[in-house]
């Protein structure tokens, strides 16, 4: 079951990007920015106590004129609408009450999605009591007061927050143990094309299917008698004028259905290259541990020579470098070349994502590898790897307990990895490693 996804929304000036980074800044252990991100955060992984879930800031680029804004406003609530689990409704308590929170406050109504409404900038209840109370006449339930630049109030509205979640043991019930993958990419790249050539060529009996937790329109394909589910990130339904915009959104969206997902498949555009936005969507594949299988479409369309397909893969790899374990396709939804390939390449890496290796035999592979190479030393200290094993699969997960962990650099650790891999395969996914000290009585 993928986490709930948490969404910011209000008209502009209320506090939206500073909630979200209180949230994202004292609610979560850990925040990695995603590789080729260069902008603010959009999203952030966020737990409350024992439950985890995705927050989005729909922030993002505030109207140049008066007469965007409801259009703006429109577009940012309806995004949330699309994308979102529960709602945050942000409001202002020192603005008090305007047309815009009405208009806001209709849009999402109308969607039935769970709203929380909070008064954003409350420092002081008992000052801004009755002004809090105005708010009740947005019918929107009971406002949470907060602040985001004192941080009061937090508890309060995530535990509001959390409370529309589905319990953690209907969470693993509603499991779907079918395979999903996610198409993602930017605007125009055929992703939609992909999906429909899929279905033409397997010539089977398909439901569309309203997505699980959003609005997102799910296609199930049925191969050799097993149904795969893909979920299509195409297009978006309104283009912005702001370029920002367009490409806030798109991510947004591509964050939800990966979020989603068990294999990402990202799709390149043959005619166009690798560019830095290919980069960003593929890096939040990465920062979830998705197996990523790299599509370049539209290959009939490239004059090509016998080296044409070696040097293309190397030119990717360099702009996804923080990513080699992807397996990369040449492909065309316009004449189904090397399209069922895909098939195999998915069944191949959902076959590594859940691949398990004993403890015993993972450990031969370790000792063997720190014969060929010794590991590091600093001072005449050097790394012991006492015990490895094996702790999660999607994406597997490694942990090695050694003397020092100061001692595991970077480089030894990527050597590891790449004797696992020539041992185990694991294509097309991450691996994860985690490096834990142990003390010196249990050495012996």
């Amino acid at each position: 079951m993928s986490k709930p996804v948490v969404a910011i929304v209000g008209r502009p000036n209320v506090g939206k990007s500073s909630l979200f980074n209180v949230l994202a800044g004292e609610q979560i252990a850990i925040v990695k920015d995603t590789p080729g991100v260069t902008r603010d955060r959009i999203y952030a992984d966020c737990s409350w106590l024992d439950r985890n879930f995705t927050l989005i800031d729909t922030g993002g680029i505030e109207p140049d004129s008066h007469d965007m804004m409801l259009t703006y406003m429109r577009e940012q609530a309806e995004i949330a609408i699309e994308t979102a689990d529960v709602i945050i409704f942000l409001t202002d308590v020192r603005m008090g009450l305007a047309d815009a929170d009405y208009k806001v406050a209709d849009i999402l109504r109308r969607s039935k999605k769970p709203v929380v409404l909070a008064v954003n900038k409350v420092d002081s209840f008992a000052k801004f009591q009755n002004d809090v109370y105005e708010f009740y006449n947005l019918a929107m339930g009971d406002p949470v007061p907060v602040s985001a630049s004192s941080r009061l109030g937090l508890g309060d509205l995530l535990e509001a927050v959390t409370a529309h979640f589905p319990p953690a043991a209907e969470a693993e019930d509603a499991e779907d143990t079918r395979p999903h993958i996610a198409i993602i990419g930017k605007p125009n790249v055929g992703k939609s094309s992909i999906i429909n050539r899929l279905l033409g060529e397997n010539r089977v009996i398909v439901s569309d299917v309203a997505g699980t937790t959003r609005d997102a329109i799910d296609t199930v394909v049925v191969r050799n008698g097993e149904e795969y589910v893909f979920i299509d990130t195409a297009g978006l339904r309104r283009k912005s004028k702001i370029k920002e915009d367009i490409e806030r959104y798109s991510i947004i969206r591509t964050v939800t259905a990966v979020e989603r997902a068990d294999i990402v498949v990202l799709v390149i555009d043959a005619s166009e290259g690798v560019a830095e936005q290919d980069a960003k969507i593929a890096g939040i594949a990465h920062e979830r541990g998705k197996g990523i299988i790299v599509a370049v479409n539209k290959w009939d369309l490239v004059e090509k020579t016998d080296k044409t397909m070696k040097e293309f893969t190397e030119k990717i790899k360099g702009t996804l470098s923080f990513m080699p374990y992807a397996e990369y396709l040449f492909i065309s939804a316009e004449t189904g070349q090397r399209l069922p390939k895909l098939f195999e390449l998915i069944d191949q890496v959902r076959d590594s994502q859940t691949l398990r290796v004993r403890t015993g035999v993972l450990n031969e592979i370790i000792t063997e590898a720190t014969v060929l190479q010794q590991p590091p030393s600093d001072k005449g200290h050097r790394l012991k790897i006492y015990y490895t094993t094996q702790v999660a699969v999607k994406p597997p997960t490694f942990v090695f307990f050694v003397n020092d962990t100061e001692l595991m650099h970077f480089s030894y650790e990527r050597y590891l990895e790449n004797k696992i891999r020539e041992s185990f395969g694991f294509k097309g996914t991450r691996i994860r490693f985690f490096v834990r000290e142990r003390s010196g009585k249990e050495e012996g």
